[in-house]
């Protein structure tokens, strides 16, 4: 606990995701202080066609509650 799941298009590396999870990971122990041991990173990839209906409506417009950083907004 926790796990964290990344939604993104394909075509991003190997090595791109390993070093997304590791910052992830670094992130979640820095913060909510878990231990490194705790934490879990996975990636679902999404065809862009799809985003809206797997990922951008259910996700995104559907849960507006969940959202901590809305698209197109800066932090």
């Amino acid at each position: 606990m926790p796990h964290i799941i990344v939604k993104l298009w394909p075509g991003k590396s190997t090595q791109q995701k390993a070093k997304l999870a590791e910052a992830i990971t670094e992130s979640v122990t820095s913060v909510l202080g878990y231990g490194d041991d705790s934490v879990s990173v996975a990636f679902e990839e999404v065809q862009a066609a799809e985003w809206a209906e797997k990922v951008y409506r259910p996700d995104i417009v559907g849960k507006p509650e969940q959202l901590f950083k809305k698209p197109g907004y800066s932090m």
